[in-house]
């Protein structure tokens, strides 16, 4: 560091002037001082000689010099400071300062008559400025920043995208406190700094262009001055649409029965590198070239991306057998690129793909309903295990033969019954399946009639391998308390639209007959658009009962729902008295127990035989083991049996009442 005398500030002021505040008069000088260093954080050896103070005439008495004020006998820094009591008035310091605590003392000095003590001249009143070092490393105002910056931000030559600041304690306006920025450390690293810094200001400028890939998350560390401190600047690079969307496939073959509209019937997939979900990712469709007559709407679908093309007017087999589509993509977003480290708008924003359809005669070709059948994956979705029933009517009801095949299944995941069009879980679900777009996976089933040229009719099935309960309906009351019915006498069970798709009834209900239980117990009456009937086929005993039925709303959401129904005994004719059994046993008679009791004493019975047969030993804590089970299992069945008879006696007396 730089080092500099520090000279003592000379002031004269009279006692009387000092008392009433006037204005100083000036009196002819008559101290004498030197340049004086006080140095902080000097090392000594102490006391250290600091400078000299005495009177500018000749005296003919002895004299004594005096000193006081902050410093010296008071506050702050109490003895710091003394003078030597001899005829040269030498000052001394007796310990190390620190100027960022103390910078200046005020002090005063006396000359006084030695014998007398009286005052020989007026005081001297004096300001010590501590001579500052560069002690004190620069502190930045936070250890660590977060900031985020935009892929495509084309302003970093020009503009910050963030400005630092540390603070230095030392002497302001002093070279020692003034701060240097420089970047130490940038990770990762691609193919050079991608920032700069201003070494003065602390602001950060970008060197290039951004690559979200490389730096999804970087970091800066930064340094500042000799004595050096550091601050780490995170940096989030906010994906940019430096990825134009591209179509899977160049082109499209489609057959499309005129006379008729068309919804969602067919779906173009594209592939975005850039982050899903947002404007750089998100695809617009336009149809180019084709739709001169506005007879075809493409829209993007929100969850996939996909275009869904739609025929919203119907085509003429007469006046254009054969068409062809062009359809562009591009994203929300305007489309970027880096040239020579600078982000540049491009001109090229889409891409585009040709869709060829060939119009058929106008005649009555099977339709689904719905066209679009969306299904979120199940647990009970297995191998061999129904998934849907996905049938296609003619649109006038005209009775005709229809063949069912599977168009589009690139996994051969289900597997479709070409005359009743049930499909069935051919294979597990795969979620990393190259097939799978946004967790879902598409399947495009075909109804094929018998006429000359066959007609047929085309149904899409989303499959969503993640969870979209919000989109689906569900029942109002998952499980039901029905007091004893005889067969044919029906419950209600009632559905609600999803949270996300108020009112989308009415519903269709149909029952998921996994069991021959389901199929010999129950099936689905009258359908009154938000709720369905119930009914028992049979007579069954009093329990709980398990009943799956899919739920499908007119959007075409399709889900799986258990409805509980507990059938129990009620006293007064309204209301389940709750039984003292597990539901499990409620539903074994009298007789079932007693084979079941009668079975285990057999099984009991023939394993000592078997023993006996084989001579072999059983321990006897086997033995107390085994007949400790039996005992506590006799015991058990037992109860049962008193509960059943004691539920019949109920029934017997409730009947004759």
């Amino acid at each position: 560091a730089n080092s500099f005398g520090i000279r003592w500030m000379i002031f004269w002021i009279d006692s009387y002037q000092l008392d009433s505040l006037r204005p100083l008069q000036r009196t002819k000088r008559t101290w004498v001082i030197t340049t004086i260093d006080v140095q902080e954080e000097d090392k000594g050896p102490f006391p250290k000689y600091a400078g000299q103070l005495f009177i500018n005439k000749s005296l003919k008495t002895s004299v004594k010099y005096l000193m006081s004020g902050p410093g010296v006998d008071e506050s702050p820094e109490l003895g710091l400071f003394s003078i030597e009591d001899d005829a040269n008035g030498h000052v001394y310091v007796h310990r190390s300062i620190d100027r960022e605590k103390t910078p200046t003392f005020q002090i005063r000095f006396d000359i006084v008559y030695r014998k007398t003590g009286e005052p020989l001249d007026h005081p001297l009143f004096f300001k010590i400025n501590v001579k500052d070092i560069n002690d004190n490393a620069p502190e930045f105002l936070k250890e660590e920043y977060n900031i985020t910056i935009r892929e495509n931000h084309n302003k970093g030559k020009y503009e910050p995208v963030f400005q630092v600041t540390a603070l230095d304690k030392d002497e302001e306006g002093t070279v020692n406190s003034q701060v240097s920025y420089s970047l130490s450390m940038q990770m990762p690293l691609p193919d050079g700094f991608m920032f700069n810094i201003d070494p003065t200001t602390g602001s950060i400028l970008l060197s290039g262009c951004l690559d979200y890939k490389v730096m999804y998350k970087g970091k800066d560390s930064l340094t500042s001055s000799f004595l050096s401190s550091t601050a780490t600047v995170n940096v989030v690079v906010e994906d940019a649409n430096n990825h134009l969307p591209v179509f899977t496939s160049d082109n499209y073959q489609l057959q499309v029965s005129a006379g008729q509209e068309h919804p969602a019937v067919l779906r173009l997939q594209v592939e975005d590198k850039d982050s899903p979900n947002t404007p750089a990712w998100r695809a617009k469709y336009r149809v180019m070239k084709g739709n001169e007559k506005e007879q075809f709407t493409i829209e993007t679908d929100p969850d996939t991306n996909e275009g869904i093309l739609s025929v919203i007017k119907p085509l003429s087999y007469e006046d254009d057998s054969e068409m062809k589509l062009v359809i562009s993509v591009s994203n929300e977003e305007p489309f970027f690129l880096c040239k020579n480290g600078t982000v540049m708008i491009s001109g090229l924003e889409s891409m585009s793909t040709t869709v060829n359809i060939k119009v058929l005669e106008s005649q009555h070709a099977p339709r689904f309903h719905p066209p679009t059948l969306t299904v979120q994956r199940e647990d009970s979705m297995k191998p061999g295990k129904v998934f849907r029933r996905y049938p296609a009517t003619y649109p006038d009801d005209v009775p005709n033969k229809i063949k069912y095949e599977l168009a589009h299944d690139p996994n051969g995941w289900l597997r479709v019954d070409e005359n009743s069009g049930v499909l069935t879980v051919a294979k597990e679900f795969d979620q990393e399946s190259p097939h799978v777009n946004n967790s879902l996976y598409t399947i495009i089933v075909h109804a094929i009639d018998h006429g000359i040229p066959p007609q047929t009719g085309t149904g899409t099935i989303l499959l969503y391998l993640s969870d979209i309960n919000d989109h689906m309906p569900t029942l109002v009351a998952p499980s039901l308390d029905v007091c004893d019915k005889k067969e044919g006498m029906p419950l209600i069970m009632k559905a609600k639209s999803a949270p996300v798709h108020s009112h989308s009834g009415p519903f269709t209900f149909e029952l998921a007959e996994d069991s021959e239980d389901v199929k010999h117990n129950w099936k689905l009456g009258r359908n009154f658009g938000e709720s369905v009937e119930l009914l028992m086929l049979r007579s069954i005993p009093q329990g709980s009962y398990l009943v799956p039925v899919f739920i499908q709303d007119r959007q075409g959401f399709s889900t799986r729902q258990n409805q509980h129904v507990r059938l129990c005994f009620c006293p007064d004719g309204h209301t389940c008295k709750d039984s003292p059994l597990p539901q499990a046993a409620v539903r074994f008679g009298g007789g079932a127990i007693a084979i079941i009791l009668m079975a285990f004493l057999l099984l009991l019975g023939k394993k000592t035989l078997v023993f006996q047969h084989k001579t072999l030993p059983v321990p006897s804590s086997n033995r107390r083991d085994l007949f400790s089970i039996a005992k506590k299992t006799f015991k058990l069945l037992s109860t049962m049996i008193q509960c059943v008879m004691q539920r019949k006696v109920v029934s017997k007396a409730d009947n004759t009442g």
